[in-house]
């Protein structure tokens, strides 16, 4: 995507972007190439997996990361074509520690969004970072499944893997498992 054409998208208010276009192909994703119909029915285009990448890389760079010197970033793309944006914020109690996906599910409920399709994590390393348990658990409260793209950052460019909630997280606890 040229920096030009990203420029003109950006809408920076409370971590969020302007909406994507919607692509028009229905094949499943593999990461970079190919589209997949989200379980929403909203489509989760090669062009919309290449902004979320480029949102979760740029935030990423504002970790704060003090203790474990791994710095996370994370873009969150809506059934709206909203985007919000998360980075790992550690504390010195680390149990206060926010992960960059739920500091992206936290903008996107405090913008009144309830709906998401895909989620690209990135990290550092030659295998990417997965979403964590609790993590996983909080995207499933929004979504019982949805496009998680893996990112991880090598010296040579990057790796990626992609994957459903589903599968990684297969029996989430949900407000229906609570009642039967």
């Amino acid at each position: 995507m040229s920096g030009k054409r990203a420029a003109s998208t950006k809408r920076a208010t409370a971590g969020r972007t302007a909406p994507a276009k919607r692509a028009t192909s229905t094949k499943r994703a593999t990461g970079a190439k190919g589209g997949a119909a989200s379980p929403r029915g909203v489509e989760v285009s090669p062009h919309l997996i290449e902004r979320l990448v480029k949102e979760a890389r740029a935030v990423r760079e504002r970790a704060h990361a003090p203790y474990s010197r791994y710095f996370v970033g994370a873009a969150i793309a809506t059934k709206s074509g909203a985007v919000f944006k998360g980075c790992n914020v550690e504390n010195a109690s680390y149990g206060g520690c926010i992960c960059a996906e739920r500091g992206a599910i936290m903008q996107m409920v405090a913008a009144g969004e309830r709906h998401p399709v895909a989620c690209v994590v990135v990290t550092a390393g030659e295998r990417a970072g997965s979403p964590c348990g609790i993590c996983r658990q909080v995207l499933a409260e929004f979504a019982k499944d949805m496009t998680i793209v893996m990112v991880g950052l090598t010296p040579r460019g990057e790796t990626r893997r992609a994957t459903t909630l589903r599968r990684l997280l297969p029996d989430a606890f949900t407000p229906e498992s609570l009642l039967g």
